[in-house]
């Protein structure tokens, strides 16, 4: 690797998944309490994005790994077809929590 590059390679980067969102009247949001169950907007089974300090790089799906929620990158943003990865990362998050 490239020595200027390394010295990039230990820089902390942070790694969002949005779900999905939804807009609720501030009415609705005061009434949240836990148990409550909040509708997104996207569809169970869609793919979820994965962005590097807010700039897309991938697109997975949502696995569970143990008590962990993670996701199995399916495609790279702006990849060739052919350096496209078939299902291989997982990267854990915080542990899931029961509904």
């Amino acid at each position: 690797m490239n020595a200027n590059l390394d010295i990039l390679m230990d820089l902390p980067v942070t790694l969002t998944v949005e779900l999905g969102s939804c807009q609720l009247p501030m009415r609705d949001v005061l009434t949240l309490a836990a148990g409550s169950i909040i509708q997104l907007d996207t569809l169970a089974g869609t793919p979820v994005e994965l962005c590097a300090n807010r700039k897309l790089v991938a697109r997975g799906e949502v696995v569970l790994v143990e008590d962990h929620l993670g996701i199995r990158i399916t495609e790279l943003a702006n990849a060739p077809a052919a350096a496209q990865p078939v299902a291989q990362s997982v990267l854990t998050s915080a542990p899931a929590v029961a509904a």
